[in-house]
C-alpha cells in the first residue's frame, strides 16, 4: 500500500497492530495520543462515543484527521459492533434503521432479505465513515439452552448458519466494509463454571467442532471474509487443553491458519476481560497473543491498560520474543484489509447526512418488511390469534413482563460481563431497558385494541397475590419472557399462570382462560414445551420489534416466519393464511350489505339446488327475544362497507345452549380463512356466557341452517371435514331437513293411521293464548333442545296467528305431546325463511315434543302432526311446512336417536326424530333443506 520505507520504523507498524477504544463523544486527549504519538491503526468505537448519525460523522471526521496530521501513510480503521437486533452500537431515528438480530433475519428463511439487510447496515456505517464491522457472528448455537450468546447466533443448523453468514458477507462487502467473523472457534456451547475469574470451556472435541461448529468459520474463509475474532474460551478436551483461545498457537496458527486456511486479519478477544487479566496479565497477553498468531490485540477502554500493552509490545520485541518478520506479516494482512474498505479520500470526505437522507425511505421498508417476516407464531392450539378476534373492547388484557437489565454498552466494549466471555448489545434511545420498554408495549396494546390494558412485572419473587388477582380479573394474558433458560423463574413464573388460565370455573364448568406467551429474545424458551399452546417469538424488544408484536397479536398482520435451525422441522406451526380482524354487527351499519352477501351467496348455487337462504334477509338473523342472547359478527370492508363474511350467534337461556347459527362468507373470499376467524370469535363469545352447558352448529331459531348443509355432496364432505378440523363432533351428526307438503286441497289422511289415533287413549286439542303457558311449558321442560322454549313462547304470545296442538291422556289430562302451529304473518315468522319458499299460503308445524316415557312414541308424534295439517287446511293454506325434522327414524325404532358420547346429553340436542308416513295421499312433498347437524366432541371448556 506504501513505500517499505515507511514502515521501517517499528514503533509505527506496531500502532497497526492494535484496537482500541475510548470513553466519551469527542476525541480526547488519550486517543489523541495514541494516534499522534503511538501510531494506533484502528479505532474501537462503541455505543458510549455514539449520539446521533450526525455526531459520529463528526468524531469519525475528526480521529481520520488527527491521523492523516500526524503523518500516517494509511487511514485509521474504524471499528463497529452492529449486529441489530439488540447489539447496536449507533443507533438515530431519523437516519439509522433497526433491523432484526441474526436470528431474526435466519427466521425470515431468505437469504436474500439477509443480504439486503447486511448491504443497507454497510450502506449507513460507510455513510457516517465506518469502515470494518465486526460481524457477522458465525456461532452455532449447538446447545440451545443457557447460551448468552442467543439470539445473536442466527440458529443450531451449521449449514443454514453457513448460508445465511456468507450472505451478511456478500451485502457488506458490496457496501463497502472490511468483515470479521466471529467468535472463533465459537461460543455456541459453553460450560459457565460461576466466578468471574473462571474462564467459559468449550468442551467439544476438535472433530466434533469440525463437524459443527466449524462449518460457517470454512464457509466465510470460503467467500472471502477480511478478519476473524478469536474468543478468550478456554478449550478443554482430547488432543487439545488451552487456557484462552486467543493467546494459543494450536487455536490461532494450527487450527485457523494451517487447517482452516484463513490468511486474512486475526483480532484477539479484549484482553481486559478479567478472567484473562487477572489470570495473565495485559502486558504478557499481548506478548502471547502475538506469538499465538494474531495480527491485531483488542483493548477496549481503559488507557492505562492501553500503554501497557504497547509497552510490552515492543518489549517483545526488543528481547526477540516478536520477530520483526512476525510484525511484516501481521502488517502486511491489516494493510491489505485496509485496502479493501478505505483511503484518504474516501475517509475525509463521509458521505454523511446527504446520502443516509437518500438511502432512507428504502431501508425504512426493508426493516418494516424484514420484522413482517421474521416474527414467528411457534404454536397456536386453540387459535387464539388474533386476540382482537377473541376479546370485546370492555374485556381487559394482562400483560405481565420481567424485570431485564439495561443493555450493556457494546459488545466488544464491555468485553466480559459476570464471568461471560458474550458480549452482550448496545443501550440506545430505541433500545429501552427494565419496565420502560414493556410499559410502552402496553400502551401500544392498549391504543391497538382501543380497551384496558392491565400491565405489571414480575421477578424472580414469582407469582405473588395481586398476580393471581389481575390474572383472574382479565379476560387474556399475555406473558413475556425474555431468555427463560438461563432465568429459570421466568419459567417457572410462566407455567404457573399457564395452570391458572387451565383452571378457571364458571357455573361448574371448566374452561381455559386464553394466554399467549411471547418471547423477545431466546427462542427457545418453549420452544419444545406444547403445555405452551400459544408461543410467540420476536427475536428482539426493540421499538420496531414490539411494533410488529402488537400487529400480529390483533391481526393487522400475518405471521410468517420460522424458528431457524433443527426446531423448527418438528415445531413448524402451519398457520392460516390470514388473521382477519372481526368487528361486532351493527344493524343500521351492516344490515344493507348483509342482504347484498345473502343475494351473492343464494346466487352461487346450483340453478337446480333450493338455497338455504331463499328468503333471508338481514332481519331473518335477528330474533329479539328476551330468553336468546344474541351477539352477530362480521368480517368487513371499511372502504366499501360491504361485507366478507358474517356469523351469528345465539345463547337459549332455558337449555344453557350457545348456537352458532349460520357463517357465510363471501365466494370470492373463501379459503382466506374469513370463516374461522368468524368461528373463533364466535366460540369465544359462547364460552363467556354465564352458565353454558353445550354447543350446537345450527338452530330451529332462526331455522336458516339447522346444521352442515348437505345438498350438495361434495361440499357437505368439505364442510364436514372443516368443522371436524375446528373441533366440532360431526361423526355424532344425525340428518335433519324442513319438507314442504304441497296441494292441501287434495290431502286425505292415510287410513292406518286414522284408525290407530281412533283406538288411541289420547285427546287432542286446538289451543290458543298465554293462559295455557303454564302446562305447556311445564311440558317443554322435559326436552332439552335449544329453541322449543322460546317457540311456544311466541306462540302462545301470538294467538292471533299461531297455535299450539295438546296431546293429553285421557285418564288424567296429563300432557303427553304438543306441535307448534305458526302463519305466514307470525310476529316470527322471519325466523322461518321456508316459509317463504313459494308464492302459496304456507303455514308451519314446529317443534313437536313428547313426553319422555310414552309408549306410542310414533303414533302419537304422527297424530299431532297430521291433526296439524288438517288444521292449516282449514287456514285455507296451500302448502305447511314440516320444520326441522329427520325423513327416518335414526335407529328404526321411531325414538329419538340416543347419544353414546358421554360428554353429550342422553337426550338429543339437535332435532326431534319424525316417523312421516310413507304416503301423504294426494299431497306432493319436496325437500327444501337438509343439513347434518352436530355438536362439539366436550363441553363447554373442553372443545
Amino acid at each position: 500500500m506504501e513505500s517499505p520505507v515507511v514502515w521501517d520504523d517499528m514503533d509505527r507498524a506496531m500502532g497497526q497492530m492494535f484496537i482500541m477504544g475510548f470513553d466519551g463523544t469527542e476525541v480526547t486527549p488519550q486517543i489523541q495520543s495514541l494516534i499522534e504519538k503511538h501510531y494506533l491503526g484502528t479505532v474501537l468505537l462503541t455505543a458510549k462515543n455514539l449520539k446521533s448519525a450526525e455526531q459520529t460523522t463528526k468524531l469519525v471526521l475528526d480521529l481520520q484527521t488527527i491521523a492523516h496530521g500526524a503523518g500516517h501513510p494509511v487511514p485509521l480503521a474504524i471499528c463497529l459492533d452492529q449486529e441489530n437486533g439488540g447489539v447496536n452500537s449507533l443507533f438515530d431515528e431519523t437516519y439509522i434503521r433497526q433491523f432484526p438480530s441474526a436470528m431474526g433475519v435466519a427466521a425470515t428463511g431468505s437469504t436474500d432479505m439477509a443480504y439486503e439487510i447486511a448491504k443497507a447496515t454497510g450502506e449507513e456505517l460507510s455513510a457516517v465513515g465506518i469502515n470494518w464491522i465486526m460481524g457477522p457472528c458465525l456461532d452455532v448455537l449447538t446447545n440451545v439452552k443457557n447460551q448468552p450468546l442467543g439470539v445473536r447466533s442466527m440458529g443450531d443448523d451449521p449449514e443454514e448458519v453457513s448460508r445465511f453468514g456468507a450472505a451478511f458477507l456478500k451485502g457488506y462487502k458490496d457496501a463497502g466494509l472490511a468483515t470479521c467473523g466471529k467468535h472463533f472457534p465459537s461460543y455456541g456451547n459453553l460450560e459457565f463454571l460461576g466466578s468471574s475469574l473462571d474462564v467459559p470451556i468449550i468442551t467439544d472435541s476438535l472433530e466434533q467442532l469440525s463437524l459443527s461448529a466449524l462449518v460457517p468459520f470454512r464457509n466465510a474463509i470460503s467467500h472471502g471474509v477480511d478478519g476473524m475474532f478469536v474468543g478468550g474460551c478456554a478449550m478443554s478436551s482430547a488432543g487439545v487443553n488451552v487456557m484462552h483461545a486467543c493467546l494459543s498457537e494450536q487455536v490461532v496458527d494450527v487450527l485457523l491458519r494451517d487447517d482452516l486456511g484463513f490468511d486474512g486479519v486475526v483480532m484477539s478477544e479484549c484482553l481486559e476481560m478479567e478472567a484473562l487479566s487477572q489470570n495473565i496479565g495485559v502486558g504478557g497477553g499481548t506478548v502471547m497473543a502475538f506469538n499465538a498468531g494474531c495480527d491485531v490485540v483488542l483493548l477496549c477502554r481503559l488507557f492505562s491498560v492501553q500503554q501497557e500493552a504497547i509497552k510490552y509490545l515492543k518489549l517483545g520485541y526488543a528481547d526477540g520474543a516478536i520477530s520483526a518478520e512476525r510484525i511484516r506479516q501481521s502488517l502486511k494482512r491489516v494493510l491489505d484489509l485496509k485496502a479493501t474498505c478505505t483511503s484518504w479520500e474516501k475517509a475525509l470526505n463521509p458521505a454523511g447526512i446527504p446520502s443516509l437522507s437518500t438511502l432512507q425511505p428504502s431501508h425504512k421498508i426493508l426493516s418494516a418488511e424484514a420484522y413482517n417476516a421474521s416474527i414467528t407464531v411457534v404454536r397456536d392450539k386453540d387459535r387464539l390469534l388474533p386476540l382482537s378476534n377473541l376479546l370485546d373492547p370492555d374485556e381487559e388484557v394482562l400483560l405481565l413482563t420481567p424485570l431485564v437489565k439495561p443493555l450493556p454498552a457494546s459488545a466488544l466494549s464491555q468485553g466480559l460481563a459476570a464471568g461471560s466471555v458474550v458480549p452482550s448489545g448496545a443501550s440506545t434511545p430505541s433500545l429501552m431497558s427494565g419496565e420502560n420498554v414493556f410499559r410502552e408495549l402496553g400502551r401500544s396494546i392498549a391504543r391497538k385494541r382501543q380497551g384496558r390494558v392491565l400491565h405489571t412485572s414480575y421477578t424472580a419473587h414469582g407469582v405473588r397475590p395481586f398476580h393471581e388477582n389481575l390474572a383472574n380479573r382479565a379476560s387474556a394474558i399475555i406473558v413475556v419472557t425474555a431468555d427463560a433458560n438461563r432465568n429459570l423463574y421466568q419459567n417457572g413464573f410462566t407455567k404457573h399462570i399457564a395452570m391458572m388460565c387451565k383452571s378457571q370455573l364458571t357455573g361448574g364448568e371448566r374452561w381455559e382462560k386464553p394466554m399467549v406467551v411471547v418471547s423477545v429474545s431466546s427462542p427457545y424458551d418453549f420452544a419444545l414445551d406444547t403445555s405452551i399452546g400459544t408461543y410467540v417469538c420476536v427475536y428482539d424488544f426493540t421499538e420496531t420489534a414490539q411494533k410488529t408484536l402488537v400487529e400480529v397479536l390483533f391481526g393487522d398482520l400475518s405471521p410468517t416466519g420460522n424458528l431457524p435451525g433443527s426446531v423448527s422441522q418438528s415445531q413448524r406451526y402451519h398457520r392460516a393464511k390470514q388473521h382477519w380482524v372481526v368487528e361486532n354487527f351493527d344493524d343500521e351499519r351492516d344490515a344493507k350489505a348483509l342482504d347484498d352477501l345473502l343475494q351473492t351467496i343464494e346466487q352461487e348455487g346450483p340453478v337446480n339446488k333450493r338455497s338455504e337462504l331463499f328468503g333471508c334477509s338481514s332481519k331473518t338473523f335477528l330474533l329479539h327475544n328476551p330468553g336468546v342472547e344474541e351477539e352477530h359478527y362480521v368480517v368487513r370492508n371499511s372502504s366499501t362497507r360491504s361485507l366478507l363474511g358474517f356469523c351469528c350467534t345465539y345463547f337459549f337461556k332455558s337449555t344453557a345452549t350457545g348456537v352458532v347459527g349460520a357463517i357465510l362468507v363471501d365466494p370470492d373470499r373463501r379459503k382466506l380463512s374469513i370463516g374461522r376467524s368468524l368461528h373463533t370469535r364466535a366460540i369465544r363469545n359462547l364460552l363467556q356466557r354465564d352458565g353454558v352447558k353445550m354447543f350446537q352448529l345450527g338452530s330451529r331459531l332462526p331455522g336458516v341452517y339447522l346444521g352442515i348443509p348437505t345438498n350438495n355432496g361434495a361440499e357437505r364432505k368439505r364442510l364436514r371435514r372443516w368443522f371436524s378440523g375446528i373441533g366440532w363432533g360431526t361423526a355424532l351428526s344425525r340428518p335433519v331437513c324442513s319438507m314442504i307438503l304441497k296441494d292441501l286441497s287434495r290431502w286425505t289422511a292415510p287410513e292406518k293411521i286414522s284408525r290407530s289415533l281412533q283406538h288411541a287413549e289420547v285427546e287432542f286439542e286446538l289451543i290458543h293464548g298465554i293462559e295455557y303457558a303454564e302446562s305447556i311449558l311445564e311440558h317443554i321442560k322435559s326436552s332439552t333442545r335449544h329453541g322449543l322454549m322460546e317457540v311456544y313462547q311466541l306462540a302462545l304470545a301470538d294467538d292471533a296467528s299461531c297455535g299450539v296442538i295438546r296431546a293429553t291422556r285421557a285418564a288424567d289430562g296429563a300432557v303427553m305431546g304438543s306441535v307448534v302451529l305458526c302463519s305466514p304473518d307470525a310476529t316470527w315468522a322471519d325466523a322461518l325463511p321456508a316459509l317463504k319458499d313459494t308464492n302459496d299460503v304456507t303455514w308451519a308445524i314446529s317443534s313437536p315434543v313428547i313426553s319422555p316415557g310414552v309408549g306410542e312414541y310414533s303414533t302419537l308424534l304422527q297424530g299431532l302432526i297430521l291433526l296439524g295439517i288438517r288444521q292449516v287446511r282449514e287456514q285455507q293454506a296451500d302448502a305447511v311446512l314440516l320444520d326441522c325434522t329427520s325423513p327416518w327414524p335414526p335407529d328404526g325404532s321411531g325414538h329419538p336417536a340416543r347419544s353414546s358420547s358421554p360428554s353429550v346429553n342422553p337426550q338429543n340436542p339437535i332435532a326431534v326424530c319424525l316417523a312421516l308416513p310413507r304416503t301423504l295421499t294426494g299431497a306432493s312433498a319436496a325437500l327444501i333443506g337438509s343439513s347434518s347437524s352436530s355438536y362439539p366432541d366436550l363441553m363447554c371448556g373442553q372443545r
